[in-house]
């Protein structure tokens, strides 16, 4: 195609193009959520972001006869090379028409970059690291995402396994229902019971008057717990103080739950009410007036994404997790929630998966999280 061409973000008229870009392409899609404008331009690279203080992004965009056709992302995420001892490139913020010549062309301007670096596998998409959104949905595309999750076009996976990208994990996303609560509760009520009065666990909610502690504290345990999973990166201090400023006015404390073992804690979750149908109506500003939209919102949602469920690798095995769900339920349980979105759980994660299925959880959707290795690598399964 003689009119395509791809060009480095530079200007910034084509910062503008970047971010705006996605408008035209869900354009005539209901479901789709905008990402609050103001993240998506740090998390791209156009801002200050603490992640990128250690790791390094190179956007492009695609042009047909002088009109953006595409964007992407090409990502150096050192504190993964340096956690994972494996030398892997990302791509990330990845929007295109149905155009697999297109595609072609965004992909190969990410490798090339990464090849630049010294870099010569690759994965994606991840917006910027595992620690922010990730993920190509591969199903469900006529439902409305959950706060903070992703959301594309149905020939998406199509595109990028036409470049030869194969699948390196999937990640699901696991809803309950306010009609399931009699019947889970009846299953896990008194093994948490159990559990709590064996390890003698105290249980509370988050301490809005100590959050940057409460916060601190979380991050040491995130770390920890998240150690062994499946391409973690640690969160740096800065990353978790930046992402949790974002969010402080935003947490309800009810739908979070902190398990302590002799004073210290050892178990935590929280979640999100779902405000993307707020994000849709504010067409992601947050200013002047959509902030304060969705502070109203927070306790009307009928929606609540889990973000998040950390346990200490020596207390995994022992249940905490059961019981860090189970005094959710209990605490939020005034709440106008109608369902719990558990999002996202890689297949990896088989301990969480179970746990889930056990406290009779559904899988409903599917992300997915592809590799590409250069021909005639032995290397497809990293």
């Amino acid at each position: 195609m003689d009119s395509l061409t791809v060009e480095p973000v530079a200007t910034k008229r084509q910062r503008k193009q970047f971010l705006a870009f996605p408008w035209q392409v869900y354009r005539d899609v209901p479901e789709w959520v905008p990402t609050l404008r103001s993240e998506e331009r740090e998390l791209a690279g156009f801002g200050h972001h603490p992640f990128f203080r250690n790791n390094r992004i190179q956007t492009f965009l695609a042009y047909q006869k002088g009109q953006v056709c595409g964007r992407i992302a090409a990502i150096l995420n050192r504190d993964y090379i340096e956690h994972q001892k494996e030398e892997r490139g990302f791509f990330g913020f990845f929007e295109c028409i149905d155009d697999q010549p297109t595609a072609n062309a965004l992909f190969d301007a990410a490798r090339d970059w990464l090849n630049g670096q010294g870099i010569h596998y690759l994965r994606g998409p991840t917006n910027p690291g595992l620690n922010y959104t990730m993920g190509t949905l591969i199903d469900s595309f006529d439902k409305r995402p959950t706060f903070m999750m992703t959301y594309n076009r149905d020939y998406y996976p199509r595109l990028i396994e036409g470049y030869g990208f194969h699948k390196a994990q999937d990640l699901f996303a696991y809803f309950g229902y306010r009609h399931m609560l009699d019947e889970s509760t009846a299953k896990v009520g008194a093994i948490s019971d159990q559990i709590i009065e064996k390890l003698d666990i105290k249980m509370r909610t988050l301490d809005r008057s100590r959050f940057l502690p409460e916060v601190e504290a979380f991050l040491d345990l995130y770390n920890k717990s998240m150690m062994n999973h499946w391409g973690f990166a640690p969160m740096s201090p800065a990353e978790v103080r930046h992402t949790a400023k974002g969010l402080r006015h935003l947490l309800v404390p009810e739908v979070t739950a902190v398990a302590e073992i002799e004073g210290r804690i050892v178990g935590a979750c929280f979640g999100i009410p779902d405000l993307n149908p707020t994000i849709q109506c504010i067409n992601g500003r947050l200013f002047p007036f959509g902030f304060f939209h969705l502070l109203r919102a927070k306790r009307r949602a009928t929606r609540v994404r889990l973000v998040s469920t950390n346990v200490l690798p020596e207390y995994q095995l022992m249940g905490v997790g059961l019981v860090l769900m189970r005094a959710l339920v209990a605490s939020g349980g005034h709440l106008p929630i109608e369902e719990v979105e558990y999002s996202w759980v890689a297949e990896s994660n088989r301990l969480s998966m179970g746990a889930l299925k056990k406290g009779g959880a559904i899988p409903e959707r599917t992300y997915r999280v592809y590799d590409w290795d250069p021909p005639n690598s032995s290397d497809t399964t990293a």
